[in-house]
């Protein structure tokens, strides 16, 4: 089990990129949350197994690609006991 937060800087937000995220996480056995932040960027944190993790991330950059300039990776201990991905506000 892994946790990882990425960040995402470009023309994020606005442009469906959470609903993309909450839509695409639902096809993988993870768990976690997307937000947009006040700087224009959007966080996504997500946990799971990490060839999960490495597909989910993968398919929201193919289908979010042209609107992603940036994505910043790192590693964070995972939170025992959460389920389920959703959209923050």
């Amino acid at each position: 089990m892994e946790r990882r937060r990425v960040l995402y800087a470009g023309r994020v937000q606005g442009v469906g990129f959470r609903y993309t995220a909450e839509r695409l996480a639902g096809a993988y056995p993870i768990s976690g949350y997307v937000k947009n932040l006040a700087d224009g960027r959007v966080e996504l944190e997500a946990q799971g197994m990490g060839s999960d993790l490495d597909a989910f991330v993968d398919r929201l950059g193919l289908e979010m690609g042209g609107k992603i300039a940036s994505a910043t990776r790192s590693d964070l201990p995972v939170r025992e006991g959460e389920s389920g991905f959703e959209i923050r506000y």
